[in-house]
């Protein structure tokens, strides 16, 4: 079973109550929420895309194919309202932590997830730390398109895949980069953050037909050929395929994207995190190198 994480914040909009604890201190923030706590939360950054993930429940009625946990700073008193906005959403959230100002992600790896999702940089970076994949939640106005279907977009390198390819064209070069790619193309990469999500997102498509699955996985990477080999053979090694697979060769991918109909894409670099946010919902992917974050 898929098993997601994922803060309040990033769940509901929270801004404006986050403004009153900011302004006015944690007992008018307290005060405000209780008051509050039958008026429900409007959705967040991340909503349809969670929603989206709940909905596969609903198509493949066997099984449980998906959970998601929420995970809030809140305390159990002022995540009351949260918990009556999952409930007046129709959002199939049983399980929760609320750690009463502490950072929450310290219980994504008890509860088993495979992703952390959260608005805030740090809590995500603490995430990785604990060895859970984690993505922060950019600023968008782009919402989910409205229908039945999910589409998960990621980026390959430090994302899907290692960061070991990624550092020789950091450090040396397209041109070595690509020579580097051509004589390692029978050699799988590593795996990056983001491999067990993408595995976990594949062993969720077995179990649909294949005209029937209301999931579909894209790969769109700024690779090009002839480096393009090393990842179709590594995918192949490792046994998952994806339904799309896009090789920009370093063209911006926010268009793409639009065209993909991405419910949610997931980089490392906050400079394309930037531009496709623009178009689609997107997660910057953190890892053990992320610094610019801004």
């Amino acid at each position: 079973m898929l098993r997601i994480g994922i803060t309040s914040r990033a769940l509901f909009d929270l801004d404006s109550s986050h403004s009153i604890f900011e302004n006015e201190g944690l007992d008018a923030y307290k005060n405000h929420q209780v008051l509050n706590e039958n008026l429900p939360l409007k959705p967040g950054q991340a909503f349809g895309l969670v929603k989206k993930l709940l909905n596969l429940n609903i198509k493949f009625k066997e099984k449980k194919l998906v959970e998601v946990i929420l995970l809030s700073r809140n305390t159990a008193d002022t995540g009351l309202r949260v918990f009556n906005s999952i409930q007046h959403h129709g959002l199939d959230i049983k399980k929760a932590a609320f750690c009463g100002g502490n950072s929450p992600h310290i219980y994504a790896k008890s509860f088993g997830a495979h992703l952390f999702l959260s608005t805030e940089f740090q809590d995500c970076k603490s995430s990785i730390e604990n060895g859970i994949a984690s993505a922060r939640i950019m600023p968008s106005k782009k919402n989910p398109i409205e229908n039945d279907g999910l589409r998960v977009a990621f980026d390959g390198d430090s994302v899907i895949f290692s960061e070991e390819s990624q550092k020789i064209y950091e450090e040396k070069g397209l041109e070595a980069f690509d020579k580097n790619e051509k004589s390692l193309a029978n050699k799988p990469l590593s795996g990056g953050p983001f491999k067990p999500f993408l595995n976990e997102l594949y062993q969720i498509q077995q179990f649909f037909s294949p005209k029937e699955c209301p999931l579909r996985i894209a790969l769109v990477t700024a690779r090009s050929a002839p480096s393009h080999e090393r990842v179709i053979k590594t995918l192949r090694e490792w046994d998952i395929r994806v339904d799309e697979a896009l090789f920009l060769g370093g063209i911006d991918k926010a268009s793409f994207l639009k065209d993909f109909g991405a419910d949610i894409f997931f980089d490392d670099q906050i400079k394309n995190c930037r531009s496709t946010c623009l178009e689609v919902p997107t997660g910057q992917v953190i890892n053990f190198n992320t610094r610019n974050y801004a």
